[in-house]
């Protein structure tokens, strides 16, 4: 048998109501990409004969500790491109002027492939375990994105993005040819046979689908049993714009679910500016949101009040929205996610019950996977789910923060919240997706395609 043992500090979420647990001294084992045993270290011994290693084979973690892996809930893969720049718009003009021009580059598929791996790799390498990427509107390119998660050991939902109007000529495709390239690109997606990798139904936004498009990609989902993911009330000029071209329908929610995109597997990103009616129609229908800080502030869209939601029930996760989102790394949302919850703080006053860095590292981790429907696989530390977890290293060479150890000592705790603060990627010294190290790699993130 071939077992990965890990002796030392363990830290993830049980549930909403314990975000952040700490387990001391304790030992994980994993057989192929299984845990199969969580137990103080004292039982070391008695699990080797049990299990059947051998002790020198125990990694063991000395000032480092183990968190599940991360789940990024809504990435642009293509925008990857151009992150960090291009900040000065809002999301309709920020669309048209950066965002449409980078994506009709991805009809070549060799610059798409360079740019996929490389969003691949640096999302793998800030701890992202799994991801659920926009592609393009290209069935051959978002299917060479769906290859290189595979090559490369990602667990991943990857979308062909599906735009029949209200977008530019150069980037835009007729009813009939987005339907028919999207159930192309499901059919070769499962080809692949990677337990890994789930094709997801993408209509970008209601302002660039049509109803009958709508429709036909729900009849899609339905058909393959698959989740959906699109934009929802990111700004109020894209909510203004709506109304225009859906008159028939009483709100944002209602044409989704006029068109029957709303459902236990559907993915809202956004979702700042939901009023309570539409608030019950996503958790009457069991769907999830996406809260995107760092897009939401970046873009100047607005403050999603992340506790309304919460206490409502409603199933969330983090997401980066590269590029809107100036950074691949969760970490980041997690700064971001804490800021805004502060904003609603010094707004509403004392009485609001603001959200704090334990609650979004489990956001980050297993309420990620609640949304994605994997919470039955991955998101915590429990025997029987696949392991997808970080390493994290808090003394790696050129961490951004310090650890003291005097009479004075940092706690693990103190620890714990010094990487969610101030951590990145140099902390994260091994990464592991289904019980496979994936970080470091031996694999060139220039060598494939």
């Amino acid at each position: 048998m071939s077992f990965l043992i890990f002796q030392g500090t363990l830290v993830h979420a049980e549930s909403a109501s314990q975000p952040l647990k700490i387990l001391h001294n304790h030992i994980i084992g994993v057989n192929k990409n299984k845990i199969v045993f969580i137990e103080p270290e004292g039982r070391l011994r008695e699990l080797s004969q049990q299990h059947g290693f051998q002790l020198e084979d125990v990694q063991v973690m000395e000032g480092q500790f183990l968190i599940p892996g991360f789940v990024d809930t809504h990435i642009h893969a293509p925008q990857y491109v151009y992150t960090g720049t291009a900040m000065n718009l809002q999301l309709l003009e920020w669309l048209n002027k950066y965002t449409f021009p980078t994506e009709a580059k991805f009809a070549n598929l060799e610059f798409a492939a360079d740019a996929y791996r490389k969003v691949v790799h640096r999302t793998l390498k800030n701890g992202t375990t799994t991801a659920c990427y926009f592609a393009t509107i290209h069935k051959e390119a978002s299917l060479k994105l769906a290859e290189i998660v595979a090559h490369f050991g990602q667990r991943a939902f990857v979308g062909k993005v599906n735009m029949d109007a209200n977008s530019p000529e150069y980037y835009v495709e007729t009813t009939e040819q987005s339907f028919k390239d999207t159930e192309w690109f499901i059919k070769q997606v499962q080809c692949l046979n990677n337990p890994l990798v789930t094709p997801i139904i993408t209509p970008r936004f209601a302002v660039s689908c049509t109803v009958t498009l709508m429709k036909k990609l729900a009849n899609l989902a339905e058909l393959y049993g698959l989740p959906i993911q699109t934009h929802i009330s990111e700004n109020k000029d894209e909510i203004s714009l709506v109304k225009e071209l859906f008159p028939e329908c009483s709100s944002y929610a209602d044409v989704y679910q006029s068109c029957g995109l709303v459902t236990k597997k559907s993915v809202f990103a956004h979702s700042i500016y939901l009023d309570d009616k539409e608030i019950e129609v996503i958790k009457h229908h069991g769907s999830a949101v996406s809260h995107c800080p760092c897009s939401n502030f970046m873009l100047r869209n607005g403050i999603l009040d992340l506790r309304k939601l919460w206490d409502k029930g409603i199933k969330l996760g983090l997401g980066t929205d590269v590029s809107g989102g100036y950074s691949p790394s969760m970490l980041s949302s997690i700064r971001q996610s804490v800021i805004a919850t502060n904003v609603h703080k010094m707004q509403q006053g004392a009485a609001y019950n603001s959200i704090d860095y334990k609650e979004l590292f489990y956001l980050a981790t297993l309420g990620g996977s609640q949304v994605l429907g994997l919470e039955d696989r991955i998101g915590n530390f429990v025997v029987g789910k696949e392991f997808d977890a970080l390493l994290v290293n808090p003394k790696a060479a050129g961490s951004p923060f310090d650890v003291f150890n005097s009479s004075f000592s940092d706690s693990i705790e103190d620890i714990v919240q010094k990487f969610l603060f101030l951590g990145d990627d140099r902390n994260i010294q091994e990464v592991y997706v289904s019980g496979r190290k994936v970080i470091p790699t031996t694999l060139d993130s220039n060598s494939f395609f």
